[in-house]
């Protein structure tokens, strides 16, 4: 039985040794990315997101000041009710 040689059996020998990869020196282009206008926007809406997710539900000190003035009878008067009541309608845009 006769064995002929085939080749070496590293492919990457063939690769020449001595080739240097491309100099980038004469690109004249520079890699750049447009986004759309709706990407911009919904970009704004996640960050916004995010930040709305950091800030607590319940502010509790307004709540413990809410809680605080209630306890006081001589909070409720005729002037805190006519305050309150501005302010519901002008929430609803009726005032």
């Amino acid at each position: 039985m006769t064995v002929e040689s085939i080749g070496p059996l590293d492919q990457i020998s063939k690769v020449k040794k001595n080739s240097k990869p491309a100099s980038s020196k004469n690109v004249k282009h520079k890699d750049s990315i447009h986004l759309s206008e709706e990407a911009r926007a919904k970009s704004e809406i996640y960050k916004a997101t995010e930040i709305a997710k950091q800030v607590p539900n319940v502010r509790m000190d307004k709540v413990e000041e809410a809680r605080r003035k209630l306890a006081d009878p001589s909070y409720i008067n005729k002037k805190t009710v006519e305050i309150v009541a501005d302010k519901i309608l002008e929430s609803f845009g009726l005032e």
